[in-house]
């Protein structure tokens, strides 16, 4: 559902990306791991249409993301790191908003209660958006994510700033996005997350993809039996070294 093929991305002389391939198929978690720097989330932007590449080609569901953004988009769910939400909209307004923008309102219609209920926001979904704390900005962009028909899911730092009952809720959130078809594609530093949760991962440094494919299939790959995600991730990123 996702594909990347041949990434590129400069910055004026400077190559942030280089030749990135992988994909997410449906019905798959993929962690996106690496050291900070390695142009995981210059990746994800370009994933979501954010930013445009200097080359190579993203396809969301068979539509390319450059050439026709607006069907590649409307497939799509992205959810940054630190969510730039619209601040004095409420809580239940901001997702009817993102559902209007989708032309899904009657997905919001059945689907709000369960996600207000879902991400411990009944509460405040009379809440000026502005109010809340980080975590709770964090869950809201969640939501948001979940209320239109997206079948590729981009997560940059999900879980950062979100309270347990939440991360937990988050997960299970994600198995079911994967149960029922989606691929999605998780950025995260949480390696014992990704080791967890992930049914393969891309691991990626200076640019480049330096490894990818199950736990298993790296140990394989590094000699390394039985090490966790931690091991063999030190071990790959710092031969890229």
């Amino acid at each position: 559902m996702l594909q990347v093929e041949g990434l590129v991305k400069d910055y004026k002389k400077f190559r942030a990306l280089s030749g990135v391939s992988f994909e997410v198929k449906g019905g798959e978690i993929v962690g996106l791991i690496g050291p900070n720097g390695a142009g995981k989330t210059t990746a994800l932007r370009c994933c979501a249409g954010i930013l445009r590449p200097t080359g190579g080609h993203i396809l969301i569901s068979g539509s390319d993301i450059v050439l026709d953004p607006a069907r590649a988009k409307s497939k799509l769910a992205y959810v940054p790191e630190v969510p730039s939400l619209y601040e004095l909209l409420t809580v239940e307004e901001h997702l009817k908003f993102v559902a209007m923008c989708y032309d899904t309102i009657d997905q919001f219609e059945m689907r709000k209660e369960e996600l207000l209920d879902r991400y411990d926001l009944l509460a405040k979904r009379n809440e000026l958006v502005a109010a809340l704390s980080k975590g709770m900005r964090q869950k809201v962009a969640v939501a948001c994510a979940m209320i239109h028909n997206a079948v590729v899911f981009l997560f940059d730092e999900p879980m950062i700033g979100i309270d347990p009952a939440g991360v937990a809720e988050f997960k299970k959130e994600l198995a079911g996005v994967r149960d029922s078809g989606g691929a999605v594609l998780v950025s995260t530093h949480l390696l014992d997350t990704a080791e967890r949760l992930c049914d393969r991962v891309v691991i990626m440094a200076h640019g480049k993809v330096v490894a990818e494919g199950t736990l298993e299939e790296l140990r394989r790959s590094q000699h390394m039996e039985g090490a966790d995600l931690e091991r063999v991730f030190l071990a790959l990123t710092e031969e890229g070294d």
